[in-house]
């Protein structure tokens, strides 16, 4: 399947249901397992090269450039770049999920606020237009750390994009790291 051009309309989507409620940001999940689940299936890139909607964001966005994109720097493409945002984001997970272990054991409190690189806060409150009672405060707290790590890599992504080339980010992407190394075995 070649990328649907419309796809990107799923991220502007996950983005807005934050505004709904945050606790819709745990559908992100599903951008970290379904690749990985297509990749071991279909033994290819299925989810990047065809289902990927930030890569069709980026695409998108890239088109409305009226600049001419400078190539991607070699760093990025056969350098350590892409090793260096796994790491980061191996890090950012591991954080998350301790950090989530903390709010569960009752050791800290839940974190309501937004992070840019996870540890940067945003100096905005979400609205929340659906609040939903009774949800355990781990659980908003890990909604929370996952919107900021996604929020984070969309904007680099979008920041690459606009420096190089519109899907610079998938040079570097964590998910396309991971299936290159598991195609490779």
């Amino acid at each position: 399947m070649r990328n649907n051009k419309y796809l990107f309309l799923f991220t502007l989507t996950f983005f807005t249901l934050g505004f709904v409620n945050i606790h819709f940001a745990l559908l992100g999940f599903i951008c970290m397992t379904l690749p990985i689940i297509l990749l071991i299936k279909n033994q290819r890139k299925t989810w990047c090269q065809g289902y990927c909607p930030r890569s069709s964001l980026y695409t998108t966005i890239g088109k409305t450039k009226k600049w001419k994109s400078r190539n991607t720097p070699r760093f990025f493409i056969k350098g350590n770049m892409k090793w260096i945002m796994l790491l980061y984001f191996g890090i950012s997970l591991s954080f998350i999920t301790m950090s989530t272990i903390a709010v569960a054991r009752g050791i800290k409190p839940a974190m309501e606020i937004l992070r840019f690189l996870i540890i940067i806060p945003i100096p905005f409150k979400m609205p929340q237009l659906i609040d939903m009672i009774e949800i355990a405060p781990w659980v908003t707290h890990l909604a929370y750390r996952f919107y900021s790590m996604m929020m984070t890599t969309t904007i680099l992504g979008l920041v690459l994009g606009l420096l190089y080339k519109p899907r610079t980010w998938c040079t570097v992407c964590p998910i396309a790291t991971i299936s290159d190394v598991i195609l490779k075995k």
